[in-house]
């Protein structure tokens, strides 16, 4: 008897040992801005494609508007493993020691999308995902939100108008500097918090793309936007090493292909969104739009351009010469 109950007490342990090996590996993918946005929708593109590239083997679950983790403290949730999957904005690895990711947030660097193009395709945007590494972070792809405009319950044409106001900003040394530039006075706030710092007065104004302005309701509690597309904002698609490097082969094959797909699809909605938000904003009649004269512009460029040359030593003047040479810039 003892050996027949020794026989079924094997099959049960193996049956329940295959079960598990068939449960779903799930990837929880975590982001802080509305499912509506650009890096909204094609988190959702990555799940279809993943789900179905895997067949079934993977489950990704997304978190959007910060519903797991704020701006500050998402990264160190993916380094514990707590989530697997992020697409934070590029400014947001300095706090890591990962400084030269900081090129991004540089005013006036990319005149358009095909410039941008050049450097996150390039073997510069190979060389800062490496970087992540030692930190336990593997970089997968760059996703598109677009260039920035300006919005405040103030208009501001020329620089002088930027004096003492309160500017929202991401985590990054480089938007602090910028601000101050204009002499206004950058405060670092997580981006779920800024409707209601707008609402009561806490800060005057941010900068952000149309599509998040427009999905976050600044538009609301904002009079007036400058057009000035002065800066990018964009995404690294990162995941947890250890958990990456330890996914069946076959797993992370399909995977990548889901990533492809869906950067893809990313950077192809991010411009239209974006116009459409604008749009949308501009029907709405709730904020007033100003477009830069070639004048207003040149004084802009002219003021922001000493951020460049006050940054180089914290983001590293390789990286920046490495960034001005695929753009075919002198500098």
């Amino acid at each position: 008897m003892r050996f027949f109950a020794s026989i079924g007490l094997a099959a049960s342990m193996l049956c329940a040992g295959a079960a598990y090996a068939q449960q779903p590996i799930t990837i929880k993918f975590s982001h802080v801005v509305a499912p509506d946005t650009p890096k909204g929708r094609a988190a959702e593109k990555f799940k279809a494609l993943a789900e179905q590239y895997t067949a079934g083997r993977v489950k990704v679950e997304i978190y959007p508007n910060s519903q797991l983790y704020k701006d500050k403290e998402e990264l160190e949730a993916l380094q514990l493993g707590a989530v697997q999957m992020l697409a934070p904005s590029l400014a947001k690895f300095g706090p890591l020691g990962v400084r030269e990711f900081e090129v991004f947030d540089l005013p006036y660097l990319f005149n358009d999308t095909s410039e941008l193009r050049k450097v996150t395709n390039g073997e510069v945007g190979k060389a800062l995902f490496t970087k992540l590494e030692p930190k336990g972070i593997v970089g997968l792809a760059y996703w598109d939100s677009g260039f920035k405009i300006m919005t405040a319950n103030s208009p501001m044409h020329s620089i002088d108008d930027f004096l003492g106001l309160k500017m929202r900003i991401q985590s990054s040394k480089v938007l602090e500097s910028q601000f101050k530039a204009l002499e206004a006075i950058p405060q670092v706030m997580a981006f779920s918090e800024v409707y209601q710092a707008m609402q009561t007065g806490v800060v005057d104004g941010s900068e952000n793309t149309p599509s998040n302005i427009y999905t976050q309701k600044v538009h609301e509690v904002q009079k007036h936007a400058t057009v000035s597309n002065h800066g990018y904002i964009g995404y690294a698609v990162i995941v947890n090493k250890k958990f990456w490097d330890g996914l069946p082969a076959d797993v992370r094959t399909g995977l990548d292909r889901a990533m492809a797909e869906s950067t893809a699809y990313a950077n192809e909605i991010a411009q239209k969104d974006n116009e459409d938000a604008m749009q949308a904003m501009r029907d709405s009649k709730r904020i007033t739009f100003h477009e830069f004269t070639p004048q207003e512009r040149g004084e802009w460029m002219k003021a922001l351009a000493k951020v460049h040359k006050q940054m180089a030593p914290r983001i590293g003047q390789d990286t920046l010469d490495a960034v001005y040479r695929d753009l075919g810039r002198n500098q």
